[in-house]
């Protein structure tokens, strides 16, 4: 057997994973969340959550010791992120690879959510890929691991960000995203009439700070019991933002194949808008397992196999983080 061992700390998610090379087949994957920790923030704290990834990361890798004798390269997410929670795993995954004197692999964390769509499977391409997560909002067309093109992006705030947002300002913890959602089910997506953002607008971008605005001033009017219809209108017309742009897109890049990847393609409703939007297209649509959309060291794995078997080996004296990078 021939492993990868991956490492994933690019914000507030402690993961480790061990990757069958020829197979593709997981062999151990653990994650330990700080969302506990950080929800009484109202989002996460960089220095909190690197000080948990220093004492998770390394009671993680004493699970994975019956294997080290197996693990031919060590993968690792080193761009983007946390700054001084990248350090806690590209730290590691040095330690590793010199301990083991096996190479090693810097991955690009929004790859990993590309590639989360084909754990334990052969990738699939070429594919237009919506990224939406807490930090990214954006299209990409994927022709193969180094073939990747973004071609829209936000141009403020996250379509995942906003959500946190939004959540804190109703006083309902971190992360966001799920809570909105399961505060939005009981509510009226037409209650509140707040604009799409960039509707009069013929280009294609992403922004959420003028939506945010909007309903900071609808929430701070509402009484409690009116959250709910606030939570299902900002919900509506944050998703109806993607479609319209990408109705836009479609119009001059009609899709064969689609995908949503990221922490916030967990949004049911965002789905279900997606697949109606598809259906004219008659295109394919891919989505990540639930437990995959969040931030995962099994994604970081996948990749590590593509970029191992390509000889993609970073040096341990020139492997850096970046905390800031695009695709």
């Amino acid at each position: 057997m021939e492993l990868i061992l991956s490492i994933e700390s690019s914000c507030d998610d402690s993961a480790l994973a061990l990757t069958d090379i020829t197979t593709k087949k997981l062999v151990f994957h653990k994650k330990i969340s700080q969302e506990l920790e950080h929800s009484v923030y109202g989002g996460v704290v960089p220095e909190l959550a690197a000080r948990l990834h220093a004492e998770a990361l390394p009671k993680i890798l004493e699970e994975c010791e019956l294997y080290f004798k197996d693990i031919k390269a060590v993968a690792v997410t080193s761009t983007p992120g946390l700054a001084v929670t990248l350090v806690e795993g590209v730290t590691m995954a040095k330690a590793v690879a010199l301990a083991l004197d096996v190479p090693i692999i810097g991955v690009n964390h929004l790859v990993g959510h590309i590639y989360s769509l084909f754990i334990e499977q052969e990738a699939q391409f070429p594919l237009t890929v919506l990224l939406v997560s807490g930090g990214h909002t954006q299209v990409m067309e994927v022709q193969s691991l180094q073939e990747i093109k973004t071609v829209a992006k936000s141009m403020d705030d996250s379509f995942g960000e906003s959500f946190d947002k939004v959540a804190k300002m109703m006083g309902l913890g971190y992360p966001g995203g799920p809570l909105i959602q399961e505060l939005a089910k009981g509510g009226d997506r037409k209650k509140y009439n707040f604009t799409i953002p960039l509707s009069q607008s013929k280009e294609i971008a992403f922004s959420y700070s003028g939506l945010k605005n909007a309903v900071r001033l609808a929430v701070e009017k509402a009484e409690k019991e009116e959250y709910k219809d606030v939570a299902a209108s900002f919900e509506h017309i944050a998703v109806a933002h993607l479609i319209q742009k990408l109705k836009k897109y479609f119009k001059e890049i009609p899709p064969s194949a689609f995908a949503i990847v990221g922490g916030a393609s967990a949004n049911l409703y965002l789905r279900q808008e997606i697949e109606k939007l598809l259906k004219p297209f008659d295109a394919t649509i891919l989505l990540s397992e639930l437990k995959y959309c969040s931030d995962n060291a099994a994604m970081i794995g996948r990749v590590g196999i593509e970029m191992y078997k390509l000889g993609m080996f970073s040096s341990l004296a020139d492997l850096d983080i970046t905390p800031k990078s695009a695709l």
